[in-house]
């Protein structure tokens, strides 16, 4: 598969960000579920177009932290880009990047590199449609990878993840809940974290 990718100007002005992930994101990865169930509750609908454009740092928070299962699978850390879909209708649309393994306050250094990533695991992003099937979070955008244009056999496809802004007044932290999907059952996996990492992409065509 190749792709060709057109840059524009995001949404947010650009700004210098820091390369590494902030105090808050550091002690929500310790957090309890709990406390990370109370703060996805509390928080308020992305603004997509704030989104487009931008990649932003993950961490993913597993339900067993003492148990390194993320680390040793290599799926601690990760990026998730989102663009818009060159397909005639605008829709806002969304990839993971890999990262490679090092500390979490660490850098994210991109596989296979940062000047050019590999991007999979696609997913389309729109609110939450209270008549669906997943609509379990009205105040979050679902990021729902079957319809992402991934192969068929692609695993991610039963994903469904829903995503909340923290803080009306940070535009930059966002938090995550993970579902899998197995036929009409909806598994919560994890949390997960996002902290807007670097300019991506506003427009990008799969070929």
């Amino acid at each position: 598969m190749t792709a060709a990718a057109v840059r524009l100007a995001p949404s947010l002005p650009p700004r210098i960000l820091p390369p590494f992930p902030s105090r808050t994101v550091l002690a929500m990865e310790q957090m309890s579920m709990r406390e990370l169930e109370r703060i996805f509750m509390r928080g308020t609908t992305p603004d997509l177009d704030t989104l487009v454009g931008w990649e932003f740092r993950g961490v993913n928070r597993m339900r067993f932290n003492r148990v390194p299962i993320a680390q040793i699978t290599g799926i601690k850390k990760f990026v998730k880009g989102f663009y818009r879909a060159q397909d005639g209708d605008n829709r806002v649309m969304g990839y993971n990047i890999g990262v490679a393994r090092n500390v979490l306050d660490g850098r994210w250094n991109l596989l296979p590199s940062d000047t050019d990533p590999r991007r999979f695991g696609f997913f389309g992003v729109a609110g939450v449609d209270a008549t669906a099937r997943d609509n379990t979070y009205l105040h979050a955008v679902l990021l729902d990878y079957s319809k992402g244009g991934n192969s068929r056999f692609d695993p991610s496809n039963n994903l469904r993840d829903y995503l909340v802004q923290i803080d009306p007044r940070d535009p930059d932290l966002f938090l995550g809940k993970a579902y899998y999907a197995l036929g009409p059952l909806r598994i919560s996996t994890n949390f997960f974290i996002l902290e807007r990492h670097r300019t991506g992409l506003t427009e990008y065509v799969r070929r």
